[in-house]
């Protein structure tokens, strides 16, 4: 059996399924680690409509969340043309449609390699940035104006690796900060046309890749597993 030293600290790999929250990955790992009291959290949130890795500490190794979240990223996903949504993703409704009949895969090629380098991109305004004290997501959803600052990001690598129209396939590689709902949207507006992101992977963090993360089934039976041995083997003592 695994053994694990929660206290002093553990990094976990987890591949986080679709259409959970980073808090739904935290949530289950500590209840999964219970009675054990101590610090989970997670180093750079993946939306609900993402997978892939998202690197989770326990213990004093929380304290390095802070330098893993600094690291390079890097993510594979899918681009839909002709059509935008207010968050920028599948998590709203398409509210504006367009016509794609003259965008050419030359023209997105060229369009991909004038992202590649420091740019500035804004924030969805459905993104957890901080505005007044507040998410922004949550003015958002509520129906008021957010005007999100725009900050400069840094994209080392951005691969067309498939179009097959309205689709468009990548690969990206990126700074920390960097929002890839923001960088469809941009890539929409820069072909004089509208995008979404319709599927996103992160793929590694750092030095970490997702090849090497827990499949969550998996992660909470052994963390439980373990758990429950070391308990029993507390009350035999006691």
């Amino acid at each position: 059996m695994k053994k694990f030293d929660f206290a002093s600290g553990e990094v976990f790999l987890v591949d986080k399924p679709l259409r959970w929250t980073s808090f739904d990955v935290i949530r289950k790992i500590r209840n999964a680690i219970k009675p054990q009291k101590v610090k989970v959290g997670h180093a750079g949130t993946l939306d609900p409509l993402a997978t892939g890795l998202l690197i989770v500490c326990t213990g004093k190794f929380t304290k390095r969340i802070e330098a893993f979240q600094a690291q390079e990223k890097e993510y594979t996903g899918t681009i839909t043309l002709g059509a935008t949504t207010p968050s920028y993703d599948l998590e709203r409704e398409i509210d504006q449609r367009f016509d794609i009949s003259g965008i050419t895969e030359a023209r997105i090629l060229e369009t991909a390699a004038a992202f590649v380098g420091e740019i500035e991109q804004v924030p969805p305004a459905h993104s957890a940035v901080k505005m007044d004290g507040e998410r922004v997501y949550e003015k958002a959803r509520r129906g008021e104006t957010v005007a999100v600052k725009p900050r400069k990001v840094y994209i080392r690598e951005f691969e067309i690796t498939g179009i097959e129209l309205p689709n468009v396939q990548f690969r990206v590689v990126c700074s920390k900060g960097t929002y890839i709902r923001s960088l469809a949207h941009d890539f929409g507006k820069a072909l004089d046309n509208g995008a979404h992101l319709s599927s996103l992977r992160r793929t590694r963090s750092g030095d970490f890749h997702v090849t090497d993360a827990w499949q969550m089934a998996d992660l909470v039976e052994c963390l439980k597993e373990f758990t429950f041995a070391i308990t029993h083997e507390h009350l035999q003592k006691s």
